[in-house]
């Protein structure tokens, strides 16, 4: 694994959000939703995530999730990708959504 400076960190602002709304991304190549995640002061940030298998547009709902928000937009079919929703694969190739086991107010950053 290669390391990095803690600078290098300091750069990737991570932030945490909640799922305002979900809806199914039919134009998406593999399944998937797209996300509108609240992200504090940051506004209503939109995502496409290929997480189909382990949850529902109902579950999903008010979840908070963990974003990189300084990436640049990605285009996706129709779709504007704005943020990136972090998750682990769960050894079968699942992605397991990242978040916290405390709520925490939208678009508090990682540290």
């Amino acid at each position: 694994m290669q390391t990095i400076d803690f600078i290098d960190f300091q750069r990737i602002d991570i932030r945490i959000g909640t799922i305002v709304r979900v809806e199914n991304f039919e134009k998406a190549r593999k399944p998937a939703f797209k996300l509108w995640v609240d992200l504090g002061g940051l506004g209503i940030k939109k995502s496409s995530a290929q997480i189909t298998d382990l949850y529902t547009s109902e579950t999903l709902i008010g979840k908070q999730v963990i974003c990189v928000c300084n990436f640049a937009p990605r285009q996706i079919a129709d779709f504007m990708s704005e943020v990136l929703v972090t998750g682990f694969d769960n050894g079968k190739g699942d992605i397991i959504l990242a978040t916290s086991d405390n709520q925490a107010p939208n678009g508090a950053k990682l540290h």
